[in-house]
């Protein structure tokens, strides 16, 4: 039988800045993904973008005041059959008017009758974000329980860049997704923490065009580093090679295309860290000379390739770990064979390694590498084993954290 199962609703808040824009391309994100979604603009956030492109993506008419439709009542009826609020962007207005109960729109009456989780995602110049007011009206929402992403940094209007600039829509939409996942998912646990992901795969090249390499797109490293930042986290992300991905707001990133820059890159890193997780599909082996000339195609049969063992680097962390109350997190992509299924090979390398903890994926037919979604298992060294049901990948993130988080305080 067909799945039944009510779309979730969300309301869309557009407040009135110059990154209204792309909260297009977030309600096009959240429609296309199955979720019903009502736009609620500020009046100013008409004023960049018109009443008539978010009813044409939405399918769903566009009001801002509360004396539209009042038979319905819309500003009590919106709120309280809402899944999940996120505005995009959340300038310092709509901020301050949220963090104190004004109710003087259909988006901010609508905040008041909602009990679903709210996102915001604040849009503003650097010095405004910055601003006491603004930093303590953030402080006074995330005490309720409202989640307000960290923005991130790089241009801004006119000739302005700095902290301030309302993160990707795609991962604006990955976290929205995230909290209607699990609504839990991101308190702000890891404040004053610091914590190294490593990301993507490894490339060791071969001659200047090719490279032995692995299918890691990186993504689940990213959504790591990502959840961790909104956590409250200082997030190092080392980044081998990624599908193109964005830089997570709020995150500092290392390139480290080789396994030798990587395990220089996390080392450095991991000095004063609290947590570090080995997201990376870092390769085992590299050429042992690798052609400063393109290797041509010829006639004779190619010279043999050989090859050398590459440094352990998750072994190496937790020998060399500088703190005994450190946390090693690391990953596991596995299949099962003659030996044994995924998950003894696993505990056999979680006894390998020596990490804390270690995630366990089983790989292939469309699995773990290469897709917006994850599953698998979570091993600790005290011997338990927690199931990581199929979500997407923020959602093993935010379990893994939670298992960081624990053991950090």
């Amino acid at each position: 039988m067909p799945d039944r199962t009510p779309a979730p609703e969300v309301l869309l808040g557009v407040s009135g800045g110059i990154a209204a824009y792309k909260s297009a391309e977030l309600l096009r994100r959240l429609t296309e993904s199955g979720h019903g979604v009502r736009v609620l603009p500020t009046e100013a956030a008409l004023r960049f973008v018109g009443a008539a492109t978010f009813e044409a993506l939405s399918g769903r008419p566009v009001t801002t005041g509360v004396f539209d439709d009042v038979p319905d009542v819309p500003h009590v009826q919106l709120g309280r059959a809402a899944d999940l609020v996120v505005v995009a962007p959340a300038t310092a207005d709509v901020l301050a008017r949220i963090a104190h109960g004004r109710s003087d729109d259909l988006l901010t009456a609508s905040l008041l009758t909602a009990r679903c989780p709210v996102l915001l995602a604040p849009a503003m110049h650097t010095e405004m974000w910055e601003h006491p007011a603004t930093r303590d009206n953030v402080a006074l929402l995330r005490s309720r329980g409202t989640v307000v992403l960290e923005p991130a940094s790089g241009r801004l209007t006119g000739a302005d860049t700095g902290k301030g600039r309302l993160p990707d829509p795609a991962e604006i939409f990955d976290l929205a997704r995230l909290l209607l996942e699990r609504p839990g998912a991101l308190p702000r646990d890891l404040e004053g923490r610091h914590v190294v992901v490593s990301a993507g795969g490894t490339r060791e090249p071969l001659d200047p065009v090719r490279f032995l390499g692995n299918r890691s797109s990186g993504r689940q490293g990213y959504a790591l580093a990502r959840v961790a930042a909104q956590r409250g986290a200082q997030v190092t992300l080392v980044a081998g090679h990624t599908a193109d991905l964005a830089a997570p707001a709020g995150v500092d990133v290392v390139s480290a295309p080789t396994a030798a820059a990587m395990e220089a890159a996390v080392r450095t890193s991991a000095d004063d860290a609290d947590a570090v997780v080995m997201a990376a599909a870092v390769a085992d082996f590299r050429p042992v000379d690798a052609a400063a000339d393109k290797i041509k195609r010829g006639s004779a049969e190619p010279p043999p390739l050989r090859l050398a063992q590459n440094p352990d680097i998750l072994a190496g962390l937790v020998r060399d770990r500088p703190r005994a109350e450190q946390v090693i997190v690391g990953f596991a992509a596995e299949t099962g064979d003659a030996d044994g299924d995924v998950l003894h090979h696993g505990r056999a390398k979680l006894g390998r390694k020596g990490c804390d903890l270690l995630v366990v994926n089983a790989v292939g037919d469309g699995k773990a590498f290469e897709v917006g979604d994850n599953a698998g298992w979570l091993l600790a060294a005290d011997g338990g084993e927690v199931e990581l049901t199929d979500g997407s990948k923020a959602l093993l993130a935010s379990r893994v954290w939670d298992a960081v988080a624990a053991r950090l305080q």
